[in-house]
């Protein structure tokens, strides 16, 4: 790839994070430089999969006439074969999967995590239910956990157990987005709450968006934070394992990501009136804790991992507590 190049796609994928998610651009500029570009090449790709599947551009609602014409099955399936291609190694015009195809061969990410997070696409075309808490958090797993895989490749991890951690924090990640997006989801003819807890609550789960419903909503989306919070923890225990400025800018992620949670709680009924965000006063507080996060976890005593208890599991690896694989339970 030419230099000229090179620097087209890294201004591409800068650009798409800048405008697709402001919470991890400020902690994705704490990485050194090889590696920021790799996670922003990984985000543009996913960016790309995600505003392709649902007809829209960087996050927002495309024109109506495109938006008219917008065939879902046929846009997903063009992106199993644009993956496959890209790990072919085929020259990629595209410049999302020309980002997608420079980090995925060079740091040797598993094609399998692409294709799982490619199956949570196709989990909203096929417009899947989420009747339990396991059903939502595989949900979060393939749109997100799995993001959580391939960054942590990209920063040197292969160990299973470490890899687990960084799974963790994807689906703490998106647990946050569906307590805060639950209204925005629903405007769009879709709910990724458990139908299990929206029925204990009161609400019908077809009648989510309806302001009669604000107060118990809120409860929901509650619950939804304070069970992210494990996850929040378990991803904690993974920083010693990262570099020590990839540590910094995930320990800082992980803490703006939480406080969105923890404002969605705050807020209640009231959390829908306006898009919960950080301010750029409290992302600086959080970046200088994250800071103090990473430093500490150089001190943690032993580099072993503890083994992870009452956590969903991703596929393919089994929970000690309950010796099966994809089990959640209360924690």
């Amino acid at each position: 790839m030419t230099t000229e190049a090179g620097q087209n796609l890294m201004a591409h994928a800068t650009q798409t994070i800048e405008v697709g998610s402001k919470s991890f651009a400020a902690a994705a500029k704490l990485f050194p430089p090889a590696t920021r570009r790799a996670v922003l090449m990984l985000y543009a790709w996913c960016r790309h999969c995600d505003d392709v599947v649902d007809g829209q551009e960087l996050g927002f609602a495309s024109a109506p006439v495109a938006q008219a014409t917008h065939n879902a099955p046929f846009e997903l399936d063009r992106l199993y074969d644009n993956t496959r291609r890209a790990y072919e190694g085929e020259p990629m015009r595209d410049p999302a999967f020309a980002a997608f195809q420079e980090v995925a061969l060079g740091h040797a990410i598993a094609p399998r995590y692409a294709y799982d997070h490619l199956a949570g696409f196709a989990m909203d075309v096929n417009e899947a239910r989420y009747r339990t808490i396991d059903d939502t958090l595989r949900y979060c797993y393939h749109v997100a956990g799995v993001v959580g895989l391939m960054m942590a490749s990209i920063m040197g991890a292969r160990d299973e157990a470490v890899l687990d951690r960084a799974c963790d924090l994807g689906l703490a990640f998106q647990l946050t987005n569906i307590a805060r997006d639950i209204i925005d989801d629903a405007a769009i003819g879709r709910c990724y709450v458990p139908d299990a807890w929206l029925i204990e609550a009161g609400i019908q789960p077809d009648l989510v968006a309806l302001p009669r419903n604000r107060a118990a909503l809120a409860t929901v989306a509650a619950r939804l934070v304070d069970h992210a919070e494990p996850y929040y923890a378990s991803a904690s225990i993974g920083l010693a394992a990262l570099p020590l400025r990839s540590a910094w800018a995930i320990a800082t992620a992980r803490n703006v990501y939480r406080q969105i949670g923890v404002e969605v709680k705050r807020r209640g009924p009231r959390a829908w009136d306006k898009r919960v965000g950080t301010s750029k006063a409290t992302k600086l507080r959080l970046l200088a804790l994250g800071g103090l996060q990473a430093l500490a976890s150089r001190l943690q005593s032993s580099r072993e991992l503890p083994v992870r208890r009452g956590l969903w599991q991703r596929p393919g690896r089994a929970d000690p507590a309950a010796g099966s694989a994809g089990s959640a339970t209360a924690v």
